[in-house]
């Protein structure tokens, strides 16, 4: 394939993503009953207003509660679009208005509206909440693919032509660095060859190896010598969390994108915000204020009144869009102001799109966390740049895609991934690890990085007192069969569950639940099944040991635990079955997230004889035989 057949290719595919998406959102919300969609946690109806007010940006924020079905599971959370409904006017068409969540906690909600106004209906009662389909996310990504494959004659089209593998990259120009704090000697590697890089560089950063620090010594260097970056991530979670590290390390970052989506740490940050504390706001808001008033005036006169009213009518309209215009025109210098003033600005890929970004170049983009973001989305901000950088890790969690035949047929395969294949030269790997044990690091560093990896001194031999830092449960010959939940289509299984949680009980009873909240060891329990979240949840919640000691647990996904870590990590890997059939265990790559995730201890459960199907899985038993950490669940069950 041609390198324009190769875009044409993707831009189908991300159409046949949002088709899958969009098909998933009329079967979960447009076509399924009110009182199932609140049941099955898509919906919160009925709910009522508890107070309304202006927020961040002059926007319209209201605070909603649930009245009913206090501990029933949802999908909301912070950043997701919404439509608040009445049912009041008993008409098939409800009235709505579009939103976007700030804050989800038990039955509380608050919402940002999208709207300059409050909604007439928003006191008759009947009020609920739906979760809304992201269009423009499709829209942009679609319109950014077309303008890729048209590209000639310019550096979009080099930069195409060579992140595709067709042309190579230019030769590298060394620039002398002034090393601020400490960093390794990889990460030196690695920070002088993205500073010296003409067209692209990639920070491969395996678990653990100070990916993030890094990454901010190389904007900082690079704000230096370019003035100002553009840097974006896949996730408004991962941009805000690089926002704080860009801020602590004291340069000015402003962050693009609805305060909504943005987390209370970073919301100072926020463009809306900044010009709040601009010192221009306050005639800003005069302004707008005298215009309002005027329009009201005018909004008075009816038609069939006289020339005389319809002259003074023309007079205030006019009076009030020159008001406008003059707000515009302050607006519009208020914001080139902080962003000119501004070393980084930050958004999300999508939210490269952004109007206010709308003419504007940068030398070059940072995209973090790229192994997770999907081809199209990460070529939005590439449109703004004449160089990118990338960083992260295509052996850790892929891009979230709902269509399976897309994902099969390519778009799982990232930009990220496509360079570092085509331009192996390109990449530079961080080797050292401030994470785990080093007989954690050993088997993921041997299957993934080539053996490369190393255990810092300081975390070579963490483990908890009197523990191995891995231990490997084998439940094959126990008869522990995997069950599928009838309602969400997820695997789960009980015994497996139980065995995990009484193992953690034994840990935290020989050490003592006091020596482990003074210590403030924590544990993440993972699982790649959401049912089997469940099930865990529910043992976890009845054990008296482990509620002394609630706080320090988290029990989720292995999504979930992207980038975070723990004391301990136990997984569940649930499957066990006589076909040798493990789902999507065959991604292995989400299993070295889950291994990684650990510091001084990991347990692993699960039956052998269904797993050892995969090599990954055959070698990992294997290395924890060799290491004599292994163990069958009989030994376990044995009265």
């Amino acid at each position: 394939m041609t390198i324009q057949e190769e875009l044409s290719y993707t831009l189908s595919l991300i159409q046949m993503e949002r088709e899958a998406d969009l098909e998933q959102y009329r079967q979960k919300v447009l076509l399924t009953p009110l009182h199932r969609k609140t049941k099955e946690g898509i919906c919160w109806y009925p709910v009522k207003l508890r107070k309304d007010y202006i927020g961040t940006g002059e926007r319209i924020i209201i605070e909603v509660e649930r009245t009913t079905e206090l501990e029933q599971k949802h999908v909301f959370q912070s950043g997701k679009m919404v439509s608040v409904f009445s049912n009041s006017n008993q008409k098939p068409e409800r009235d709505h208005v579009g939103g976007v969540i700030n804050y989800v906690r038990d039955n509380q909600m608050i919402i940002t509206l999208n709207s300059d106004d409050l909604p007439d209906w928003i006191d008759h009662g009947l009020l609920g909440v739906d979760v809304m389909f992201d269009e423009m996310s499709y829209r942009e990504m679609e319109l950014t693919m077309k303008k890729v494959i048209k590209a000639e004659s310019s550096r979009l089209a080099e930069l195409r032509d060579i992140l595709l593998g067709k042309d190579a990259t230019s030769s590298h120009k060394e620039i002398a660095i002034d090393y601020s704090i400490h960093l390794n000697e990889s990460q030196k590697k690695a920070l002088q060859h993205i500073i010296s890089c003409s067209d692209v560089g990639i920070i491969h950063g395996p678990p653990g190896t100070g990916k993030t620090t890094t990454l901010v010594q190389a904007i900082a260097q690079t704000v230096k010598t370019e003035k100002q970056v553009l840097v974006c991530t896949p996730s408004n979670a991962s941009i805000d969390l690089l926002v704080e590290k860009l801020s602590d390390f004291g340069l000015r970052v402003v962050r693009i994108g609805h305060p909504a989506r943005v987390t209370e740490q970073t919301l100072s940050k926020t463009l809306d915000a900044q010009i709040a504390a601009h010192p221009n706001f306050k005639e800003l808001r005069i302004t707008r204020k005298k215009m309002e008033q005027l329009r009201q005036q005018s909004s008075k006169y009816k038609r069939n009144f006289g020339y005389k009213e319809k002259e003074e009518r023309r007079f205030l309209r006019q009076e009030a869009n020159a008001l406008k215009a003059d707000a515009d025109v302050l607006e519009f210098y208020i914001i080139n102001d902080i962003l000119q003033k501004s070393d980084v600005i930050t958004c999300t890929l999508v939210g490269a799109s952004h109007p206010t970004l709308r003419g504007k170049k940068y030398k070059t983009v940072f995209i973090d966390e790229a192994a997770q973001a999907l081809e199209p989305a990460c070529w939005i901000p590439i449109c703004r740049a004449e160089r990118v950088i990338f960083a992260g890790d295509h052996f850790q969690l892929p891009p979230t895609i709902k269509s399976r035949e897309a994902a099969n047929n390519g778009l799982a395969e990232t930009l990220f991934e496509k360079c570092i294949k085509r331009h192996p030269e390109t990449a530079s790997m961080l080797e050292v690890q401030y994470r785990m044990h080093e007989d954690i690091m050993h088997f993921p560093s041997k299957y993934f990085y080539n053996d490369k990896l190393i255990a810092d001194p300081s975390v070579k031999n963490h483990s908890l007192p009197h523990q191995n830092p891995m231990s490997f449960i084998d439940t094959a010959g126990c008869g522990y069969q995997e069950t599928i939940d009838p309602e969400t289509l997820s695997k789960y299984n009980e015994e497996e569950a139980k065995i995990l949680i009484h193992l953690l009980e034994q840990l935290v009873d020989q050490m003592g639940a006091q020596e482990w909240i003074s210590g403030g060891y924590t544990i993440g329990i993972i699982t790649p099944y959401s049912a089997q979240v469940s099930t865990l949840l529910d043992h976890a919640e009845d054990s008296e040991i482990l509620s002394d000691i609630a706080s320090l647990i988290s029990i989720n996904t292995v999504d979930a635990f992207q980038g975070q870590e723990r004391d301990v990590i136990a997984i569940s890997l649930v499957r066990s079955n006589d076909k040798g059939e493990i789902g999507f265990l065959n991604d292995i790559r989400r299993t070295n997230v889950a291994i990684t995730r650990a510091r001084k201890k990991v347990i692993i459960i699960g039956d052998s004889s269904t797993l050892c199907v995969n090599q990954f899985y055959n070698e990992l038993v294997e290395y924890v035989q060799y290491k004599n950490y292994y163990q069958s669940a009989f030994e376990l069950i044995q009265p």
